[in-house]
């Protein structure tokens, strides 16, 4: 048969991968992280993701949706959380405004 790869004949049909390699460019500290196999398996799963959303909420939106229901069902209210944000931030970012 004309236009069948030559494996098709070889009594073993080769499947397509579920991944293909791309490439892009990125920032020299992004791309030493992508050394790591684990790394590079994550981004692939997030940048799949992020192109070809799902229905329905993500994983960290319905994670902040939870943790967000907690702080509520503690009696934090968004002014108690954006202060303690704040907080925090000054204390691990140097800012002297804390």
């Amino acid at each position: 048969m004309i236009g069948l790869p030559s494996a098709a004949w070889s009594g073993k049909l080769r499947r397509m991968p579920d991944t293909i390699p791309v490439t892009i460019e990125v920032e020299a500290g992004a791309a030493a992280a992508m050394a790591d196999a684990r790394t590079r398996a994550a981004m692939g799963r997030l940048v799949s993701r992020v192109l070809n959303p799902h229905p329905g909420p993500s994983e960290l939106a319905s994670a902040i949706a939870e943790a967000k229901a907690a702080a509520r069902a503690a009696g934090l209210t968004d002014a108690d959380i954006d202060a303690e944000l704040a907080t925090y931030n000054a204390e691990h970012r140097g800012n002297p405004a804390a």
